[in-house]
């Protein structure tokens, strides 16, 4: 999800196209989220460990 979020985030800044910006923005936050708490050793969806 970063690293997806990332590179909408590029594609959005480099294009102009403002929905990409704003849909990176979004999945850097949420893949931010889970890399923390599967690195913290909470269970997310399930999963110990969260890639």
């Amino acid at each position: 999800m970063l690293a997806l979020g990332i590179i909408l985030l590029i594609v959005g800044f480099l294009t102009g196209i403002s929905i990409l910006w704003t849909l990176g923005i979004i999945l850097v936050v949420v893949g931010a989220v889970l890399w923390i708490m599967g690195s913290m050793g909470h269970a997310v969806a399930g999963r110990r460990n969260y890639w």
